[in-house]
């Protein structure tokens, strides 16, 4: 298995280099001991309250591209303290990654009441993806009922795939928004339509068509 190593202590001290490179020395003999290959190091000195760091941001994106199917740290301390220790912790088990730890001597046991916020952050996850779909499947209804004919509409339905059909018509974008529909609605009705598109790019979309509308 894969394995990424992070390492932080909480200031830019020269004293505390030194325990960057124990933890590395440390979580580097046991990721030998559990035969597991390393594919990255990443050193941080910043305080573990603070999200926005670049090294446990690279750590994020490592892990959302499957590159690694372990993570191997001091103590679940290093990785944040706090609300940004959960929101991290919740970030990565929900890809499936495994924590190993020098102070469990392998598999990161959480505590008890860590282990309980974080099932309470799953439920409610789940919950706000299910208002989401119920959300969008209203708004369809809310589409069609005021003359929204996707059948029709969209009319290189079933002709292209992937990328190739990212371009979609601007008209129904507009439409569905005239429909009272959110840019994240009409773009999880496009998607479902076989279009590549994001809410980002929607609203990029519609922007550029109202912009050009009042330049006209």
């Amino acid at each position: 298995m894969n394995a990424i190593i992070y390492c932080r202590v909480s200031t830019t001290k020269e004293t505390q280099e030194t325990s960057l490179v124990r933890q590395e020395e440390e979580l580097t003999k046991l990721a030998n001991e559990k035969s597991l290959e390393i594919v990255k190091v990443i050193r941080e000195q910043a305080s573990g309250y603070d999200l926005e760091r670049e090294g446990i941001l690279e750590l994020l994106s490592l892990i959302k591209g499957h590159q690694a199917d372990v993570l191997l740290i001091q103590d679940e301390t290093r990785l944040g303290r706090g609300n940004a220790k959960i929101a991290i912790l919740h970030c990565i088990l929900k890809e499936g990654i495994k924590l190993f730890s020098i102070s469990h001597s392998g598999e990161l046991q959480l505590s008890e009441s860590d282990s309980m916020v974080l099932n309470i952050v799953g439920m409610v996850e789940e919950y706000q993806r299910k208002l989401h779909n119920i959300k969008i499947k209203r708004g369809m209804k809310r589409a069609v009922k005021n003359g929204y004919r996707p059948e029709k509409n969209l009319s290189n339905l079933g002709v292209h795939s992937g990328r190739e059909r990212i371009e979609v018509p601007i008209e129904e974008i507009v439409r569905l928004r005239k429909n009272d529909l959110t840019f994240s609605e009409i773009a999880a009705t496009l998607r479902g339509f076989g279009y590549d598109i994001s809410k980002a790019t929607v609203h990029r979309r519609y922007k550029e068509y109202m912009d050009s509308e009042l330049i006209e």
